[in-house]
């Protein structure tokens, strides 16, 4: 599987999570964010979260980003199936997240 399939996946599967939580979806209301996953060894993915939903993956992740995700393709590849959890990740320097506190909170519905 692609880096862009697991993305795309991990889109839909956040998308789907909403659409079951309506807890989440009031949460994401009304926000607007860009989120760019830069893979060390891979190059840079963004995704724009508009209204509780993500849309608009691209691999062309130039121009501005609120939220910035960086890790290694194996890590990242671990956080997707939950071998790896985004806390043990940060504490072990294999992940860092820059945005506000706010962004970097909301990251967490993502991993």
């Amino acid at each position: 599987m692609t880096i862009e399939e697991m993305l795309a996946g991990l889109v839909d599967r956040f998308n789907r999570k909403v659409e079951r939580t309506p807890a989440i979806a009031e949460e994401l209301k009304g926000q607007a964010r860009t989120i760019r996953i830069r893979l060390t060894d891979l190059g840079s993915y963004a995704v724009d979260l508009k209204n509780g939903r993500l849309g608009n993956l691209r691999t062309d992740a130039a121009g501005r980003a609120d939220v910035t995700i960086t890790t290694d393709s194996a890590t990242f590849q671990g956080l997707i199936a939950k071998e790896i959890g985004p806390m043990k990740a940060l504490v072990l320097r294999k992940l860092a997240i820059d945005g506000s506190l706010e962004d970097k909170l909301l990251i967490r519905r993502l991993l």
